[in-house]
């Protein structure tokens, strides 16, 4: 889970700087999933250096994914409202938000199966 946690904080810092860019960089705002990558892959890396700290590292990018996909939510719902005919008003930061929580989305799935598989196994 830590490496997964790690590979989840990588992508979102690709993410944010990819939007960053690809936005014009007109707005500090398309950073954030850059910000929320390095808060994972530091609890990745904590939870990789410490096995004694491998739990709450590990509970706290859980707490950090939901967050992020609560932040995130509404530029999925924009894109998908595009099926309806809706068009986005700024279209390059609902692709980025909606990629944000899609990304959230699966560290979370990957989390909670890892939390049971866990229990299963003590």
């Amino acid at each position: 889970m830590p490496k997964l946690s790690i590979n989840t904080g990588v992508l979102l810092i690709i993410l944010g700087i990819m939007s960053y860019i690809l936005t014009g960089a007109a707005s500090f705002t398309a950073l954030i999933p850059s910000f929320f990558g390095l808060a994972f892959a530091g609890l990745g890396y904590l939870g990789k250096k410490s096995e004694s700290m491998r739990k709450h590292a590990m509970h706290g990018a859980l707490l950090l994914a939901l967050l992020g996909l609560g932040g995130s939510f509404g530029g999925l719902m924009n894109i998908i409202g595009m099926i309806g005919g809706n068009q986005p008003e700024r279209f390059g930061a609902s692709v980025g938000q909606a990629l944000m929580a899609v990304i959230c989305i699966i560290f979370i799935v990957a989390g909670v199966k890892s939390f049971i598989d866990a229990r299963k196994n003590s």
